[in-house]
């Protein structure tokens, strides 16, 4: 009695926990009733019906990531190079990812490492290189449609490394050394232009100013010269009517302004270091006294009445 009792309450426990199944948060469990599919449990307590009903398959609803083995791809060119990635997908019918596929996760790596050697088998080695994130959502467009069947998302195909030959990364170096150097002698070239460009304009510059410079003067000096004729002029003109009302102090200024000229021109002369005057002084003077005469006789003599 104690035997049958005690396998009653091991087959009761068994029962027990047959019957009574309570499924964690972010997954959900498929439920076969003798072997076939019937429904899918959410997170939370759930209660079976023992031997007519199992637990078929514990799916994985949370957003999961797979590594993509590195490969070698190559590109149009005939390059070979080294592609890995990344993949983030998620879950979204628990039936089809159970029962639409043998090994979802596995599907799911070789199907992202065959379309990654056609999307970059269609491309050049610089376009692989510098076009990732086009390469990229074309993966994701095309994995997505294809893994929908089997109820999961494709969210993000990330390319984590394209490694070219190594003989082809020290040409590239070479190449973008080459290029550099290029631009920098450029934009020498420019700079020393520019300079030039600059410096003539200066020039020019200071030509026009220089010119304009010479003009004021030239102009300016045209002026006195101008000025200076017309004061000799009226100072002509003055003496001539002094002269012919008779007045000889007038003959006297006209001498002497001619000998003080003369001496002048003796005591500028470079050569001449000793001048000897034959001429007596006292006549200098006298011409000298009779030019002061002359003037006190413009200024005494009286100017004429306006009121007449």
């Amino acid at each position: 009695m104690n035997f049958l009792y005690i396998a009653l309450l091991f087959f009761a426990l068994v029962v027990l926990y047959k019957a009574v199944r309570m499924v964690p948060q972010g997954f959900q469990w498929t439920v076969e009733t003798f072997g076939k599919y019937t429904k899918t449990l959410t997170p939370g307590l759930h209660i079976l019906i023992p031997i007519m009903q199992d637990i078929g398959r514990k799916v994985n609803m949370m957003e999961q990531v797979l590594d993509i083995p590195s490969q070698d791809v190559i590109t149009k060119d005939n390059a070979v190079v080294k592609v890995d990635g990344v993949v983030f997908f998620q879950v979204l019918d628990a039936a089809k990812a159970a029962y639409e596929v043998s090994d979802l996760q596995q599907a799911t790596i070789a199907l992202v490492m065959t379309n990654i050697r056609t999307a970059i088998g269609s491309m050049d080695l610089d376009e692989s290189l510098s076009k990732r994130d086009e390469i990229n959502a074309k993966l994701l467009n095309v994995v997505d449609q294809a893994t929908h069947p089997w109820g999961i998302k494709v969210n993000r195909i990330e390319l984590k490394d394209i490694q070219p030959p190594r003989d082809l990364v020290d040409a590239m170096a070479r190449q973008m050394k080459a290029e550099r150097e290029k631009r920098a002698n450029i934009l020498e070239a420019e700079g020393l232009r520019q300079a030039e460009i600059l410096r003539a304009e200066g020039e020019k510059q200071g030509a026009i100013l220089q010119a304009e410079g010479k003009k004021e003067a030239a102009f300016r000096e045209a002026e006195a010269r101008e000025r200076l004729a017309e004061a000799e002029a009226k100072a002509t003109q003055l003496v001539s009517t002094a002269i012919s009302q008779g007045d000889v102090q007038a003959i006297n200024y006209f001498v002497a302004q001619k000998y003080v000229e003369a001496l002048g021109k003796f005591a500028d002369s470079p050569n001449q270091k000793l001048m000897i005057l034959p001429t007596e002084v006292t006549g200098v003077m006298g011409s000298i006294a009779g030019i002061a005469e002359l003037a006190k006789a413009s200024l005494e003599k009286p100017s004429p009445d306006k009121s007449k």
